[in-house]
């Protein structure tokens, strides 16, 4: 009882590192579109959303699964740990290589697709980026995957800090999509410094371990999640071909100003699966499926307490959101938000675990995204002579929730589910309750407060400059309308979950524990630099 105690509070523990450092590297990269939107025209907005489309989309789906591997050889497999860190590595190398010699040999692919002789220009520059993300991002799933997530936060957040300063670096300096290209280039180069140094200090000699059979055995077992892995991003991510295919670069910005949060969407889900994966695999190895209920269970109700606000918060705030980030230039893309966060309820339904425990449910998951993958496909290629943009992304949502029911309903029936459990959900639905609930005198105070934030947000911003731009002004009175908003939706929400003991006194201790540590932490460094000579 006792071992299951400390290993529940471990992988409690790492959730939360994990979680902070997402969280802080989600608020840095809030920065760059609030330049990114103020500093170029829509047709530049349009370009630098295509470039790092593209860029994205291939950085997740070349690896093909193979790094996401880490997660369940380095926790099974600890003699030959340094044989799966090779095969991945590369594996990497060698996809990441065929896509940045294709785009050098062939740039003219991306201006003819997106009809932007631009992108045929960026080309080139793009298949090294591409090329070096994918090599590089190994860096914090691999401290993972080794079970150091304090490690793994430190490398998130620094990633994401040097990253937001080169890139901001370039906005403000530059204001072109070709140099804020070059800054990522150089964060990618310093990260994949950082991956070698890493990866010498804890797995030595790395580079020497190879063997032909083990390395067939790996992708046998990576191959099908990696396929399955690129369904799913073909189905979250492939609209924004089509629309980026259709529509001006104009067009383009709008949609994708509305489609923003995506980051938001698997950041929590992403903390928790990741640290999952491991202790999933081990139970299902030992035949202990109650015990995978149980942890699934476990991280409903987290997931739950952080996504059924949010959902209910960001339908009440959508408007001052949007147009706050990216200016009332793009107020259009306020009902394209609205639609595409009614996924974040459903993002409570935590399979991947399980499903990379057992290979029959990924063989099953795989045909039915294949299933979904064809229907979207051609749904969108009809929808996109015949629907707005709003009806674009509304196939999209409609797709993705059935791939999470679908799975769900698969994966409880696997791990022997019975309706009875329905129970060990309460609080999931009092979280549920509690939202729904504090929305609605939310929703009343949101409409006054937008009364009286203006006049402040005028006097803040004339304490910053003597006559700031309105553009300076509105962003200064979202920010206030948001922020009182949130301080009323959560003190009635903690107060809620608190009344209806929603967090065990065991959750409570870990967390104000994680708190005080940071705090003490950010003091020390304040009485190092006070004490520290001129």
């Amino acid at each position: 009882m006792e071992n299951k105690i400390e290993k529940r509070t471990s992988l409690a523990s790492q959730g939360i590192w994990l979680l902070f450092a997402k969280l802080t590297g989600f608020v840095l990269s809030f920065i760059l579109p609030l330049l990114v939107f103020r500093s170029l025209d829509k047709a530049s907005i349009g370009i630098y959303n295509q470039v790092f489309l593209v860029i994205i989309t291939c950085s997740n789906i070349l690896p093909l699964g193979m790094s996401m591997s880490a997660f369940y050889f380095l926790s099974r497999e600890k003699e030959r740990k340094s044989f799966f860190i090779f095969n991945i590595l590369l594996f990497n190398f060698i996809v990441g290589g065929i896509a940045c010699l294709t785009l050098v040999l062939f740039p003219t692919i991306l201006g003819d697709f997106s009809k932007d002789e631009e992108m045929t220009r960026l080309a080139p520059q793009i298949g090294i980026v591409i090329w070096l993300w994918i090599f590089s991002s190994f860096l914090d799933v691999v401290a993972i995957a080794n079970q150091e997530a304090k490690l793994a936060s430190m490398f998130i957040v620094l990633s994401q800090l040097t990253k937001m300063i080169f890139m901001v670096s370039a906005v403000l300096i530059y204001g072109t999509v070709e140099a804020m290209l070059n800054a990522v280039t150089i964060q990618v180069i310093l990260q994949t410094i950082a991956l070698v140094i890493y990866l010498n200090s804890r797995f030595v000699g790395f580079w020497k371990s190879f063997d032909k059979e083990l390395f067939i055995k790996h992708l046998k077992y990576a191959l099908p999640f990696g396929f399955m892995g690129i369904l799913w991003i073909l189905q979250t991510d492939v609209h924004n071909f089509f629309i980026m295919n259709k529509f001006s670069p104009e067009e383009v910005a709008v949609y994708r100003a509305g489609c923003f949060e995506l980051p938001l969407l698997i950041l929590l889900y992403e903390s928790i699966a990741s640290v999952m994966i491991p202790r999933m695999s081990e139970l299902q190895s030992g035949g202990k499926t109650r015990e995978m209920i149980e942890l699934t269970v476990r991280a409903m109700e987290k997931l739950s307490l952080f996504y059924f606000p949010a959902f209910v918060f960001f339908l009440i705030t959508a408007h001052t959101l949007i147009t706050t980030l990216f200016t009332k230039k793009f107020s259009d893309s306020v009902s394209i938000f609205i639609i595409i966060i009614i996924l974040l309820p459903f993002y409570i339904l935590m399979t991947d675990p399980i499903v990379r425990s057992y290979e029959s449910l990924g063989r099953f998951i795989l045909k039915v995204r294949i299933f979904i993958v064809i229907a979207l496909l051609l749904t969108l290629y009809y929808g996109i002579e015949h629907f707005s943009l709003q009806g674009m992304i509304s196939i999209v949502v409609v797709s993705a929730v059935l791939d999470r029911i679908i799975s769900f309903i698969k994966v409880s029936m696997t791990i022997g589910v019975k309706f009875k459990d329905i129970a060990l959900l309460k609080n999931v639905g009092k979280t549920a309750l509690i939202s729904i609930v504090v929305g609605l005198p939310t929703y009343f105070v949101y409409i006054e407060i937008k009364k009286f934030t203006p006049p402040m947000g005028e006097w803040f911003s004339q304490l910053i400059y003597t006559t700031p731009k309105l553009v300076f002004v509105e962003t200064i009175t979202g920010f206030l309308t948001l922020g009182f908003t949130g301080l009323f939706f959560g003190m009635l929400y903690l107060i809620g979950i608190n009344y209806l003991k929603v967090i065990s006194s065991e959750e409570k201790e870990l967390i104000f524990g994680k708190l005080a540590k940071i705090f003490k932490i950010f003091r020390t460094t304040q009485n190092i630099q006070t004490k520290s000579p001129d």
